[in-house]
């Protein structure tokens, strides 16, 4: 631009905006817009090099471990889950998996029909959770799985809580509690798939072991598996599979089973208090049996109630009316009668048949419970009101019929048990003046008679090669000749002895061993007094062919085997009345002389008013044993005593505790049965020969003496005596 004049002015920039104009343009070109409420930006936190290490570090092991983490989890997840696929394609319809049992099971009966005893696994049959009793659903998933219906076959809030217990407990983190679903546990009872195999474990036991073993690894295989079942099955089914394969004590496999072994019942009619007990056996089945403990069954069985009632599956009434009703076994299960008996028939039949049996055996059996209730009553009254409470004394009974029935059996001081040693029929015991009816037996069979004399006088007999033997009485002293009836009367040692030597020592001892007793008898003098050694059911045995007139005897219990289902028994009874030992006449006038026994001399306290018993005592040396044998007309009794080290007893003999037993239990057996008279000679028609003159003081043995023959029922024993013995 030209000023007037011609001069130009300096140039100047245009001034387009004001001072103010401009400082405001400015700020806006180059602050960004204001965000209402919006915190201004703190400046970067800077770190020491120090601390900027360390994060740095953290940082890489964190990139590091989620690396490694993501993929590890991927591989177990695959691995999981084709191990899931695997199980899941191996598993068959659940129906095949409800009968788990390896063995079959042994069912007894006694003379009625009825059962009172079981062996082997029980399987009751199968049963679906759908049919059986809700108050068992319930009590079993209160207790067991609370959230079975939830979950996908494991609960790791469970796992978590029983590890924590564990650890708590001192125990290792997955050792004790293993907070098991129910799927898992099912998992465990099909031993995650491993069928036996004979070849592969040692016996059933361990493979038993090895199923219910825990552990990690154990916990880590029940995974893919558990999946698997929850895939394959509905909740009901895996629940169905669960009830039919556990064990709850007493060997019943499965609710079905235990229902019927401990109520009498069905699963389906079982009330809340039933169910909560069988609920309360899956924590421990032996330990809780209501068979072993009733009261720490019911306190579980309270446990379960508890639950049921505060996961709402009982309302206060139900509950209330439960807590104060406790469920109790039923009357068979009560009485647990004939353990021993049921054991005895185990061990002596084909262990095909029962141990190892495969199929489900029925037997029927003599037992007869209300005699067998009675010995058990009788063992028990005499032990707690006449024995110290600290003698560890042992007892056993055997109770007959004449052709060797055997009706009750206790083998031992615990009359209720299963598995104990039987001492009825496992200790070989010597017999002791028990054994002396068989001397007696052979003579009368020779044709003496109980009013043929002997004399009671010091005796010596000689054998070649062996010291000199001189027997004593129990007594110390000598009653000189008496009749054999007195000398077995008053179990008359000496005189026993000489009789025995008379007739023949083979012949005695072919005698015993025909009636039953045991084999390998010694052939001694002193075989007269007892020291064979028998066990009580043998020795009851051979007692039943003196009673049946003279015929030997096998004891048995046993009438018929049959497998479930079948009619057509697989054999019947495998004992009963043999072969004649000696005459129904020696027979009869034995069973006099032995009825005097109990009337006049050492088995008195075994007598039983309105019923005619004979017996007789017998007592070992220093007292090791003691025991009474004896029998009414119907029945024969046999009680030992002794202590399991041999030890002598204090203050026992025959005709003292073991008489008493016989008493209390041929008592309680023959109570309300009619009364019959013995099978006894007449003695009107005995002749006594009371001439015997002589005291025999030492004899020498005749050595081999001839076979028994029939003697002429007239001949004096006195002529047999001083023949053999050459009295002085």
């Amino acid at each position: 631009m030209t000023q007037k004049g011609g001069r130009r002015g300096p140039l100047r920039a245009d001034k387009r905006y004001s001072s103010s104009k401009q400082t405001a343009g400015k700020s806006k070109s180059q602050t960004p817009p204001k965000t209402r409420n919006r915190r201004p930006q703190r400046p970067p936190r800077r770190h020491g090099p120090v601390v900027g290490t360390i994060l740095g570090l953290f940082r890489l092991i964190w990139r590091v471990v989620w690396g490694i983490g993501w993929r590890f989890s991927l591989v177990v997840a695959l691995v999981v889950g084709a191990a899931t696929l695997y199980f899941y394609s191996t598993l068959p319809d659940y129906t095949k998996l409800l009968d788990g049992r390896t063995r079959g099971s042994v069912t007894m009966l006694d003379d009625h029909g009825k059962v009172f005893a079981w062996r082997g696994e029980t399987f009751g049959g199968q049963i679906d959770a759908k049919n059986v009793s809700p108050w068992l659903r319930d009590a079993v998933i209160a207790t067991e799985d609370r959230r079975f219906y939830h979950h996908f076959g494991i609960s790791p809030r469970g796992i978590a809580s029983a590890m924590a217990i564990n650890l708590r407990a001192g125990r290792g983190p997955f050792d004790g509690n293993g907070g098991s679903t129910i799927t898992q546990q099912t998992a465990k009872l099909l031993c995650l798939g491993v069928t036996y195999d004979p070849k592969t474990w040692k016996n059933e036991s361990a493979y038993e072991a090895d199923c219910r073993s825990g552990g990690l690894r154990r916990k880590i295989k029940e995974v893919p598996y558990a999946f698997a079942l929850e895939l394959k099955y509905t909740k009901d089914e895996i629940l169905s599979i669960y009830f039919n394969r556990a064990y709850l004590g007493a060997g019943a496999r499965g609710f079905e089973a235990a229902s019927e072994r401990y109520f009498g019942i069905p699963a389906s009619n079982l009330d809340p208090q039933q169910a909560a007990m069988l609920a309360g056996l899956l924590k421990a089945p032996s330990y809780y049996a209501p068979t072993n403990s009733i009261t720490r069954s019911q306190e579980r069985a309270q446990t379960v109630l508890t639950l049921m009632h505060d996961q709402g599956y009982l309302n206060d009434r139900q509950y209330i009316d439960a807590r104060d009703n406790p469920a109790t076994l039923s009357q068979t299960a009560q009485k647990q009668a004939g353990g021993y008996f049921a054991d005895w028939l185990m061990d002596t039949l084909p262990s095909y048949l029962t141990r190892d049996t495969t199929e489900d055996v029925v037997i029927h059996t003599t037992l007869d419970q209300r005699i067998q209730s009675a010995a058990e009553e009788a063992m028990q009254n005499v032990f707690d009101d006449k024995v110290s409470k600290d003698s560890e004394a042992q007892s056993a009974i055997v109770v007959m019929s004449k052709d060797g029935a055997v009706r009750g059996m206790v083998g031992g001081r615990q009359t209720k048990v299963t598995g104990a040693f039987n001492h009825a029929t496992m200790a070989q015991r010597q017999t002791g003046s028990t054994f002396k009816p068989f001397v007696y037996a052979t003579a009368l069979d020779l044709g003496y008679t109980p009013g043929s004399m002997v004399d009671d006088a010091p005796l010596t007999v000689k054998m070649p090669g062996s010291p000199d033997w001189s027997p004593r009485n129990y007594e110390r002293n000598y009653m000189g000749p008496i009749s054999l009836t007195t000398a077995l009367e008053h179990s008359v040692n000496v005189a026993t002895v000489r009789v025995s030597e008379a007739v023949g020592r083979e012949n005695v001892i072919k005698v015993a061993e025909d009636f039953g007793f045991a084999q390998d008898l010694p052939n001694l003098p002193s075989v007269a007094l007892g020291v064979g050694e028998s066990d009580l059911l043998d020795m009851t045995g051979a007692y039943a062919g003196i009673l049946n007139g003279g015929s030997s005897v096998q004891p048995y219990g046993l009438t018929s085997l049959t497998l479930k289902g079948d009619d057509q028994p697989l054999f019947g009874k495998p004992g009963g009345i043999g072969e004649r030992v000696i005459s129904q006449k020696a027979a009869q006038e034995l069973v006099y002389m032995m009825r005097q026994v109990v009337l006049h001399g050492t088995g008195r306290r075994a007598n039983l008013d309105n019923y005619e018993v004979a017996g007789k005592t017998g007592t070992t040396q220093s007292s090791r044993d003691a025991w009474f044998i004896g029998f009414t007309s119907d029945y024969v009794v046999g009680v030992w005593m002794g202590n399991d080290d041999n030890t002598p007893l204090k203050g026992v003999t025959g005709g003292g505790l073991p008489a008493e037993i016989f008493h209390e239990t041929m008592k309680r057996v023959m109570d309300g049965q009619p009364a019959q008279p013995l099978p006894m000679a007449d003695p009107s028609g005995w002749q006594t020969q009371d001439s015997y003159q002589g005291q025999s003081q030492q004899s020498q043995s005749a050595g081999q003496q001839p076979a028994r023959q029939r003697r002429d029922p007239s001949a004096s024993i006195l002529k047999e005596l001083l023949g053999i013995f050459g009295a002085r």
